[in-house]
């Protein structure tokens, strides 16, 4: 009697739930999700900064096979979407196929028996047919070396490693960076300080955020109107994507958006020389385009103030510039992302005839839609290389993804090989390069679209539509199929 196959599922984020909710939906129920830490939620559980909050609005970051009628503000914060994740782990079951505090180091493909050994960092090995990396890009904490940390008695930290016990009260604090998180901190934590010092490198395009809580008749009406949350959540995902003609450069979208980030800059800022520092000087949608109501006005606060010139070192008062300036702190706040092309590291994956994961991404990491890769049977990778949006939700391509590995496993069999055709790999990819090549992310050196060689690994080089159907279609010509 042949029996279904075993998958593995590493991570307990947005990625390895959804997955094992269309899974039990689909009759499978042979998975496991091993997660590192004691409680889910990936980068929403690790990430507590004060004021921390999803970039992207509420109906648009949820699935949309588990909605949720009753976000508290149109741009939720941490705590609710985790809580929701929770919820939804719970209400499905996915939360009895987890098993917490299971660290995976490495995983290596058995030819003879074709499966996955999995090794956890307890020494314990883990055999399964099939194997998915749910871990994302956003779990590696990107702190920078500056000489003199050790010399600094206050507190460092990373901003997703923020202290629960910390008090800021009288202290003269430092946020290190100015992208996602620092737009964030900076205005959660502007009261409570003594004095605030916002150290940027390179100034951001920000938009207004509109937040605002749900009324009590909106959150009734998506509840109770058939259809009324789906056409919300579809009139948002459309109001985003109209907006990725502005990552391909097209001079109308770009003069638009640049008309409307400049306004916003104008009405916050009155100061001309805080304007001027916070002006880019690159192109609308090159780096992530941030949206943020509070943080320019944060920044207009006597208390606060915006440091361009770079820090040279750390010193037992607080920071040196390269300019000879010194700065006195109390506390340094890393805000500085996350080492997001890096992927699947530090597992060491092998493959067929021993090759390595790692080896073969030296040059930047590749796959087929982001998921799969010749040479590796039975692997997929969620959240993978270019896979990342700048314009729209994630969810949409984990959604997409999740679908695409229930597709291919349907069918599936215990000794059953999966493997994408290495033709179709490569096709896939070279057209995925020229696409690339022709949106503003190549017009800056660096990002954390970029790896260190400045190729854009991150991105989806088009729009989310062209992903739904590449990863709708059927799977039989891209994959090569190997019964037992």
């Amino acid at each position: 009697m042949s029996r279904p196959p075993s998958v593995l599922i590493i991570g307990a984020g947005f990625g390895g739930i959804g997955l094992g909710f269309l899974l039990r939906r689909a009759g499978i129920r042979s998975f496991t999700i091993l997660e590192k830490a004691q409680s889910l939620g990936g980068t929403w559980r690790e990430n507590t900064y004060p004021g921390a909050a999803c970039d992207v609005p509420s109906h648009m970051y949820q699935y949309s096979f588990a909605p949720k009628a009753d976000w508290s503000r149109k741009w939720a914060p941490q705590a609710e979407i985790l809580q929701y994740m929770t919820e939804v782990a719970e209400d499905s079951g996915v939360v009895d196929h987890i098993r917490f505090g299971i660290a995976v180091e490495g995983a290596i493909w058995d030819e003879e028996t074709r499966q996955w050994v999995v090794t956890v960092a307890d020494g314990r090995t883990i055999r399964a047919d099939i194997l998915v990396s749910a871990v994302g890009q956003l779990h590696h904490p990107a702190t920078p070396e500056i000489p003199g940390l050790e010399s600094f008695p206050g507190r460092t930290f990373h901003s997703a490693q923020w202290p629960a016990d910390l008090d800021l009260h009288g202290r003269r604090v430092g946020v290190v960076g100015t992208a996602a998180s620092a737009v964030q901190v900076v205005p959660a934590i502007a009261d409570d300080t003594q004095h605030l010092t916002v150290f940027q490198r390179s100034a951001n395009w920000i938009l207004p955020r509109g937040d605002r809580p749900y009324r009590d008749w909106e959150q009734r009406a998506f509840a109770s109107i058939p259809g009324m949350a789906r056409v919300y959540r579809t009139w948002i995902w459309a109001n985003y994507e109209a907006r990725f003609p502005t990552l391909r450069g097209r001079r109308a979208f770009v003069r638009l958006a640049e008309r409307m980030l400049h306004r916003h800059l104008n009405d916050k800022v009155t100061d001309p020389d805080l304007r001027r520092q916070l002006t880019p000087d690159y192109p609308v949608g090159a780096r992530r385009v941030l949206s943020a109501d509070d943080y320019y006005p944060a920044l207009m606060r006597a208390d606060v103030d915006l440091v361009t010139s770079p820090i040279d070192r750390l010193t037992p008062e607080g920071v040196q510039l390269s300019d000879g300036r010194s700065i006195p702190l109390d506390v340094v706040v890393w805000a500085t992302g996350f080492r997001s092309t890096e992927f699947l590291a530090p597992m060491d994956i092998i493959g067929r005839e021993g090759r390595r994961l790692g080896n073969d991404w030296r040059d930047g990491a590749r796959a087929f839609l982001g998921l799969s890769l010749p040479g590796y049977p039975n692997l997929f990778i969620m959240y993978g290389p270019n896979t990342n949006l700048g314009h729209n939700s994630i969810l949409f391509m984990l959604e997409c993804q999740a679908r695409h590995i229930v597709t291919c496993l349907q069918g599936m069999h215990h000794g059953d090989e999966i493997e994408v055709r290495a033709d179709v790999f490569e096709e896939f990819n070279t057209r995925l390069q020229a696409d690339l090549a022709r949106t503003v992310w190549g017009s800056v050196d660096h990002s954390w679209y970029k790896d260190e060689a400045g190729r854009i690994t991150n991105n989806w080089s088009s729009g989310t539509p062209r992903y739904w159907w590449l990863t709708r279609r059927s799977p039989s010509h891209a994959y090569r199929h190997t019964r037992r």
